[in-house]
């Protein structure tokens, strides 16, 4: 049984977390796959839209506790296994965010842990309304400090901080309202809306998408007059493709785009 399964359509991949069994958790085989398929798509003009969701009934409980605790042994090993663990799990979460491709994470059941940063790691999300959102390790004694980088730039400080140390989840609709998700849907309509959502946001100017989802993580630490002379750049990067010359005109004619959809 394949632990990531893909499917490809219509310029959409659907990546799911295929380990129902540990609630979709992160262990180093999954850690491992998920990096392939990163690999993979950066590398694929075909695609899109990158969508994320989890079998059974759990979006990603978070990290597997059991391959970590089966770890200790000498402490030297086990620093070193943890070390390399938190280290290829971040290539992994910044990995979703250097995607050329939009990723929307598909979100139902819980997102604990690094399940909840790979929620916060995604460029959307869409949740069912009945989900469940927490960086609880602090009820084990273990301070989910990887996670808070991901989450702490989705929500506010105080609220985060608040999460990281009670181990208070969130419901959807809180989510939705700090920020972590785009929106939460009745559970019968998950899957539709997340289709939705990605066919839309598929069916526009690729490159300009591509362009647009790069510059707009660079221009997030810099000051604002940076963020400025950034951007503008790029806009007049943008501004002379022949697909940007065509989509203009088209607008301006009140006729539909005629894109080769190559910058």
């Amino acid at each position: 049984m394949a632990l990531l399964i893909r499917q490809d359509a219509k310029g959409i991949a659907r990546l799911t977390l295929n380990s129902p069994a540990n609630l979709n958790a992160l262990s180093d085989e999954m850690l491992d796959a998920l990096q392939s398929e990163i690999d993979a798509l950066a590398a694929d003009p075909a695609i899109r839209v990158v969508v994320l969701s989890g079998a059974g009934k759990a979006f990603c409980a978070g990290h597997d506790l059991k391959q970590m605790q089966a770890a200790r042994g000498q402490t030297d090993k086990g620093r070193a296994y943890y070390a390399d663990l938190f280290a290829r799990c971040s290539r992994v979460m910044l990995g979703l965010q250097k995607l050329p491709q939009p990723v929307i994470a598909e979100v139902h059941g819980i997102a604990t842990a690094a399940g909840c940063q790979l929620v916060a790691s995604c460029d959307m999300a869409v949740a069912a309304d009945n989900t469940r959102f927490g960086v609880n390790g602090v009820n084990i004694g273990l301070f989910c400090s990887t996670p808070m980088v991901a989450l702490t730039r989705n929500i506010p400080c105080k609220k985060a901080f608040e999460m990281l140390t009670t181990g208070h989840f969130l419901t959807a609709a809180e989510a939705a309202d700090l920020g972590l998700i785009n929106r939460a849907v009745p559970a019968s309509e998950l899957a539709n809306a997340t289709q939705s959502l990605a066919e839309t946001v598929a069916a526009k100017l690729s490159a300009a998408v591509k362009i647009g989802k790069s510059a707009f993580y660079e221009q997030l630490p810099m000051s604002a007059e940076d963020a400025y002379a950034f951007t503008g750049k790029v806009m007049v990067e943008n501004m002379l493709w022949r697909d940007t010359d065509e989509g203009v005109s088209a607008f301006l004619e009140k006729r539909p785009p005629d894109w080769s959809d190559t910058d």
